[in-house]
């Protein structure tokens, strides 16, 4: 069980939390502050407090597909993208996930918050 957000920043940009057994930096809206600290265990707790119970198989392609490219890239795909990619509508990514593809299935992957992402 995650514990409760402190603050690491003093302007209350940053918050250091307990998830999947590791301290790690998140952002005022519970996205990771680097994406370097993501592993498939803080996907599933992110998953969990989302209200999800797991990710199953689709929500896992949809994860790795946008982890790989922001490695190969350097930023998030653009939502048509994600749906080529993934060979999925957009309707059927943003129901995958509580929060929708901004603010669920990236904040899964481990993805910087899509408001840095302009």
């Amino acid at each position: 069980m995650s514990s409760p957000p402190q603050t690491a920043d003093p302007r209350g940009l940053s918050h250091l939390r307990e998830i999947a057994g590791r301290r790690i930096l998140f952002d005022a809206e519970g996205f990771l502050w680097h994406v370097d600290d993501w592993s498939e265990d803080v996907a599933e707790a992110l998953a969990r407090e989302s209200g999800l119970s797991s990710l199953d198989e689709v929500q896992w392609r949809v994860v790795r597909f946008l982890r790989d490219f922001y490695h190969e890239n350097g930023r998030s795909p653009l939502n048509r993208q994600l749906g080529k990619g993934t060979d999925m509508t957009l309707l059927e990514l943003e129901n995958l996930f509580p929060g929708g593809i901004k603010h669920g299935a990236r904040r899964v992957a481990g993805l910087p918050n899509p408001k840095s992402c302009m």
